[in-house]
């Protein structure tokens, strides 16, 4: 496996790498119902925004609804910290739940990319559309696969 492509939450085996896929993570002493949910919590300014974007009635939603936020409603500094935000909802995600840890580190050194089908600014950012794009969710998640690895392999190496 040279790559692995995901996009759509549904999808089998590799849906739960995004970050719409329904599994319930604690992130900054709160229960959110996805990680997308974790993620956006950071991005309002006020706390009646961040409830209201809370109150989505699905993971696609709530991202529709952020992605429309005004400037004055996006906590300051957004635009640097999303990524290290991210990061950090991802490893929740992934060190809370053995089989989705699992399923992450079996990819092993494979390249992830959020392929994405629409052709916007957000889809082009956080994957690729058509090939092009920053991919930042693939990147964020082939660094936590490598934390990840690199932990149990420090685990294996004290057990010894």
């Amino acid at each position: 496996m040279d790559e692995i492509r995901f996009y759509r939450a549904s999808e089998k085996p590799y849906g739960a790498f995004s970050n719409l896929y329904r599994r319930q993570i604690e992130f900054e002493g709160e229960t959110f119902v996805t990680s997308e949910h974790a993620y956006q919590a950071g991005k309002a300014r006020k706390p009646e925004v961040k409830k209201w974007l809370m109150s989505a009635p699905s993971p696609a939603l709530l991202a529709m609804a952020a992605h429309g936020l005004y400037y004055w409603d996006v906590a300051p500094g957004w635009s640097t910290s999303k990524f290290d935000r991210m990061r950090g909802v991802l490893r929740a995600k992934f060190s809370q739940h053995s089989d989705l840890r699992t399923l992450l580190l079996s990819t092993e050194n494979a390249r992830l990319v959020e392929s994405a089908t629409v052709d916007n600014e957000v889809n082009r950012l956080w994957g690729e559309v058509n090939g092009t794009g920053r991919n930042m969710l693939g990147v964020l998640l082939m660094g936590v696969r490598e934390e990840l690895r690199q932990e149990a392999e420090g685990y294996l190496v004290a057990a010894e």
